[in-house]
């Protein structure tokens, strides 16, 4: 018997990303400003880190330096699994943290770890949706945590048990991202996590018809597969207000800790910058679509 054909969603991302091309504008152009403000907090650019886990086999500490980092970027940062004492040594950094927590089956656990969230400075808290299922159609099991599907109803309770920013991380589509605006999240992260599922649409894709329905409401937030300056361009074009970046920062992260972190950001900051000059751009927020032309060569 043949094996499942299969196509693995961050090559379409990929692909997807490389077929937007861009005009070039060069009258009247002025001094590109990234900076922007993301749910009442100014940042000196619309980059953040994505909300990875488990990156004290990257290195050590790996977690704490991936927010000092951001800190020193003056970026926004996520955080995924990991122990209590990580977010806080996370938020000792001086980061502007937002704790994402799976789907756990027991609820009591979701706000449990909302309360810590709040008392260990995390500026924000979230929820990772797409985790709820694995692959073969049963509920996920997450390094051995069991995790089970939200109801809009189980989604509100942990929206409405805290002060903090809620984003909801995974959303992959205009019926999500109605749900999530009508339940009152703070923020969305557009995203497929990493190819978690074969043949997923690539947010940039979707993206346009959720920002539509969104109509700058709350924050969109977009990851998979961003790299460079030029990547957050097209992601801001098409209607994110900003990007999480994970994997291109592992490498110098390993490499060169939170100055690793740092640069990355500071890199792709200048690419964005320089993307901006030659389309015409000068402020984030002057950013959109038209300028986007897609290949059909």
């Amino acid at each position: 018997m043949e094996a499942t054909q299969k196509k693995d969603s961050n090559q379409i991302t990929r692909e997807y990303f490389d077929r937007l091309l861009l005009e070039m504008r060069h009258i009247d152009n002025v001094m590109p400003d990234t900076e922007v403000k993301l749910l009442g907090e100014r940042f000196s650019m619309p980059i953040a880190t994505a909300a990875l886990s488990h990156l004290n086999g990257t290195t050590e500490n790996g977690m704490a330096k991936m927010a000092e980092g951001a800190a020193l970027a003056e970026a926004l940062c996520f955080s995924g699994m990991g122990e209590r004492e990580e977010l806080a040594d996370m938020c000792r950094t001086g980061a502007k943290v937002i704790k994402i927590i799976k789907p756990h089956a027991d609820n009591a656990t979701v706000f449990e770890k909302i309360r810590q969230a709040e008392e260990d400075g995390a500026f924000g808290v979230g929820m990772d949706i797409d985790h709820a299922f694995n692959g073969q159609g049963d509920y996920d099991v997450v390094v051995g945590l069991p995790m089970k599907p939200k109801s809009s109803e189980e989604l509100r309770s942990f929206i409405q048990a805290t002060k903090l920013p809620f984003i909801i991380k995974g959303v992959l589509s205009v019926t999500d991202a109605k749900k999530a605006l009508e339940l009152g999240a703070a923020g969305i992260i557009v995203s497929h996590h990493h190819g978690i599922m074969d043949y997923a649409v690539p947010p940039l894709m979707v993206l346009p018809e959720i920002a539509k329905v969104i109509n700058g409401r709350i924050p969109i937030f977009v990851d998979c597969c961003i790299e460079s300056g030029m990547d957050v361009f097209k992601a801001l074009a098409l209607g994110a207000d900003a990007v999480c970046v994970g994997r291109a920062i592992m490498g110098p992260l390993k490499d060169n800790g939170a100055e690793g972190v740092r640069d990355t950001f500071l890199r792709m900051q200048k690419e964005l910058k320089g993307v901006m000059a030659r389309t015409g751009f000068g402020k984030i927020s002057a950013i959109e679509g038209s300028v986007i032309r897609k290949r059909d060569f």
